[in-house]
């Protein structure tokens, strides 16, 4: 991180809108960020106006900031969220108009200006990535802006910056980088580039995410390198209906209660379950399974006709949250967890680390067994907010 001046004075900036969320501004840590700039002469001010899940009119307070302080750049510090309101701060600052007017794919025409990504959190890889999340508050519903454009031009993964993140919060985003690995190894766009990739970001967040959660932090610089090679993966392979319900859920529960990784984490067994009934799906998701350790003469035979008993989850769940010690739980309980299918860990995993509420949890995944039941056709494939990705030509 001590290089950044160095590294955005590379793009001619020269005032910089440092886009944050209010946690980090009060922290002092945009403050820090600043200091550094100045000491390569950018000048910058900070915009605290990110919030969880961040909507459009965070990015039109944005664009008003980012003309009245005359700024020329934009450095966006913190998680996925800053990274996607400050992507479309510097789309309609520099193309006008509305953020809604680009909601779809390529929708800009203009560049954006000179955008770094600083990130703190390990788990969305927005600061690679040409997707955009910004929620229409009219609608209710979660825009997708996808455009080369916004990809930043510099991104920072410094596990130094992770140091303060809650365990709560380090679970949440390494569930989500999770979920964009599976679901870019799943995905019916999946090719030989990035399987290798999807599989490498699981093998990392399986072995670190829990050290990580435990603030190791060699695991937390393991894990930006895991969400980094997720991110490049979902990026070409796009992601399924896991993400599409979480970022209805997102939108839906605006006021943070259910944050985007929770979500996620919540919806991911059964979608699995669902997706593995289709040919060819749940030898895909026996790969994962041995990528993660999971062994067993019947991972492929339990992948293809995955049931969850009320029965089996609360014995699983039971069997994790005796005890105190995080690691211990899931060591004490692996003998049984051997005996599940994958979709059965995951829930495990998943509940445990982010404390889920064992009634919101069952509200949930039941309408997620009613959504897949009664429309299969959105289970399997891509994101439905992202099918536009795929008949759009590609940019030159």
């Amino acid at each position: 991180v001590q290089e950044i001046g160095t590294l955005f004075g590379s793009l001619h900036a020269s005032r910089a809108m440092i886009v944050t969320d209010k946690f980090l501004a009060q922290s002092g840590m945009a403050e820090k960020i600043s200091g550094i700039l100045a000491q390569s002469g950018i000048q910058s001010v900070v915009f605290d106006g990110a919030e969880p899940n961040p909507t459009d009119k965070n990015v039109e307070a944005g664009v008003t900031f980012f003309h009245n302080n005359h700024c020329d750049s934009i450095v966006s510090l913190g998680g996925g969220s800053s990274h996607d309101c400050a992507k479309g701060i510097g789309l309609v600052a520099s193309n006008g108009g509305t953020i809604h007017d680009y909601e779809g794919v390529d929708k800009a025409s203009k560049d954006v200006v000179p955008l770094m990504a600083i990130n703190t959190t390990a788990g969305t890889a927005s600061e690679i990535t040409r997707f955009c999340i910004i929620t229409d508050t009219t609608r209710k519903v979660k825009m997708a802006i996808v455009d080369w454009r916004v990809t930043p031009k510099i991104a920072v993964n410094d596990p130094v910056l992770m140091k303060g993140m809650p365990a709560s919060l380090t679970a949440a985003t390494g569930m989500d980088a999770l979920t964009h690995a599976i679901e870019a190894y799943v995905s019916t766009l999946h090719t030989v580039f990035t399987d290798p990739l999807a599989l490498k970001a699981i093998d990392i967040v399986n072995h670190d995410l829990i050290k990580s959660y435990n603030g190791d932090m060699t695991c937390r610089e393991e894990m930006h390198y895991g969400q980094c090679l997720a991110g490049m993966a979902f990026s070409n392979a796009l992601l399924g209906i896991v993400h599409s319900m979480a970022h209805k859920t997102g939108a839906a529960f605006s006021t943070g209660h259910i944050t985007h990784g929770l979500a996620n984490a919540m919806y991911l067994p059964y979608v699995i379950a669902y997706n593995a009934k289709a040919p060819g799906v749940a030898e895909r998701y026996a790969d994962i399974a041995k990528t993660m350790g999971i062994t067993g003469t019947d991972v492929a035979k339990g992948a293809a006709d995955m049931t969850l008993t009320d029965d089996n989850f609360a014995t699983i769940v039971d069997a994790v949250r005796e005890g105190r010690g995080i690691y211990a739980n899931i060591k004490k309980a692996i003998h049984y967890l051997l005996s599940c299918n994958i979709g059965e860990i995951l829930v495990v995993f998943a509940a445990f680390l982010l404390r889920v509420p064992t009634p919101l949890l069952a509200i949930q995944l039941l309408w997620v067994n009613l959504v897949t039941d009664s429309f299969p056709a959105l289970a399997l494939g891509v994101d439905p907010i992202q099918r536009d990705v795929m008949e759009a030509p590609p940019h030159k």
